[in-house]
């Protein structure tokens, strides 16, 4: 199961009411693959649609994601980033992936 900290949860608040969105969610979904892992996208969606698991670890919204996504977010963390490198907004921080040093192979869990 997917975990938020209290951070990002305030922040999707923030982005809920300041895009007049408040009472939807947030859709989780897999957008590929990378040398560093799955990677996610997000977006704000009102209700889940057919074959989209209901997510209710959030206090104020759902999270919606299909099977694939579900199985890829398995003890992932949204997390809150604010850094002067990377700049400020969300991360999905995977534990499970250990990584690569460079993209020219070798790369896998």
């Amino acid at each position: 199961m997917v975990q938020i900290t209290a951070d990002a949860e305030k922040f999707i608040d923030e982005l809920l009411e300041k895009n007049n969105k408040v009472g939807w969610g947030i859709k989780v979904y897999l957008s590929g693959y990378s040398c560093s892992g799955p990677q996610f996208g997000m977006s704000f969606q009102q209700g889940a649609k057919e074959n989209e698991k209901v997510d209710k670890t959030a206090q104020s919204f759902e999270m919606y994601y299909d099977e694939e996504t579900e199985k890829a977010l398995v003890d992932c963390v949204i997390e809150f980033v604010d850094d002067p490198n990377f700049g400020t907004g969300l991360s999905i921080r995977n534990p499970n992936f250990n990584g690569c040093a460079s993209c020219g192979g070798g790369c896998g869990n």
